[in-house]
């Protein structure tokens, strides 16, 4: 039997158009120790398979970090299923805000070094010591405190189109890039303020968190769950929701709406915007902010160079795309 997915994304998306099931977007991760990587992941893909569960799932020897796609039926199925595992029987899932049954088109599982590369050596970390865990009505507590720093622990282009108000938002490309520069802009506050971190699902901020403890941090408190489960919780016991924007999400979505306020702005025109797109120049791919209007004046395109390259015949673009790593004008997720 094939253990990976075979389809191309037309092939993908008619499949899931044929089962034509509601699907659910969720999300888990858990560090915990997975001895043999290739066995798990092989046995996790057989059983995936026989849920019809799609996204996108990182193994390594420190846990599992898990983006999928389940029809509404088989949710149980899949929670009774995870469970079951001896490591992941305290699991939690998180339901997405917003859904779309082509969020993922096919099931990936990849063996990594770890689940979420952070650049740090083992003694600069220890899971096993971590911040505190609040949800949403303390998050909210300790975010209006004078004595507490709000850290965004994503990525600029995540924040960029939403955030927690008056968060500090670091202008960084990859969470390995944040751990030292939050360091560096917070470490005269180790003693005296509460240091209050939040990502998209929780899974940044329980290594980021026990990083700050381990520099030498006292009060260091993470948001269980993170913005998705926040969302989820203040919605079903009617608390303030202090999130401004979209939450960005590693899928197809690119983002999910939680405010109906707008805090971006299209790369192109300038105008209120806050909808992520992908360059249709598959050799830009550059992931950039643009608006109905421009979408429809650049033909989903980053510039009129990526524009005239997309204007082309396929299989001259496919020529084009073996000698060309990336659009010269900007750098990943910024509109220079």
């Amino acid at each position: 039997m094939i253990l990976e997915n075979k389809l191309n994304n037309e092939e993908s998306i008619n499949a899931i158009k044929k089962i034509s099931a509601k699907r659910l977007t969720v999300s888990f991760y858990n560090y915990c120790q997975i001895k043999n990587c290739k066995i798990f992941r092989n046995f996790l893909f057989l059983e995936l398979k026989k849920l019809n569960v799609l996204g996108r799932i990182y193994i390594s020897k420190e846990g599992i970090n898990a983006q999928l796609s389940v029809p509404e039926k088989k949710l149980k199925n899949l929670s009774d299923f995870l469970k079951g595992i001896s490591f992941l029987k305290k699991i939690n899932i998180n339901i997405g805000i917003e859904h779309d049954n082509f969020s993922f088109l096919k099931l990936k599982i990849k063996i990594k070094s770890k689940i979420v590369a952070d650049g740090l050596s083992a003694n600069e970390i220890n899971l096993k010591n971590r911040g505190k865990h609040v949800d949403a009505k303390e998050f909210n507590n300790l975010l209006k405190s004078n004595d507490t720093i709000t850290i965004d622990m994503r990525n600029h282009y995540e924040s960029r189109i939403g955030h927690f108000e008056g968060a500090f938002l670091p202008d960084v490309d990859t969470f390995k890039q944040s751990l030292p520069f939050v360091y560096n802009k917070i470490k005269k506050f180790k003693t005296t303020r509460q240091i209050l971190m939040y990502c998209t699902g929780g899974i940044r901020c329980e290594k980021a968190s026990s990083y700050f403890i381990k520099k030498g941090f006292k009060n260091v408190y993470q948001l269980r769950g993170g913005i998705i489960n926040y969302t989820n919780q203040t919605r079903r016991e009617k608390i303030e929701n202090l999130f401004v924007g979209k939450n960005f999400v590693f899928d197809n979505r690119l983002s999910e709406r939680i405010s109906g306020k707008i805090i971006s702005k299209c790369d192109q025109c300038k105008n209120k915007c806050d909808s992520y797109t992908n360059c249709s120049n598959e050799a830009c791919h550059l992931l950039f902010i643009q608006c109905k209007r421009c979408k429809k004046k650049f033909s989903g395109c980053c510039s009129l160079e990526c524009q005239e390259i997309y204007s082309l015949p396929e299989k001259t673009r496919r020529n084009l795309r073996k000698n060309t790593k990336s659009c010269k004008t900007f750098s990943k997720g910024r509109f220079n």
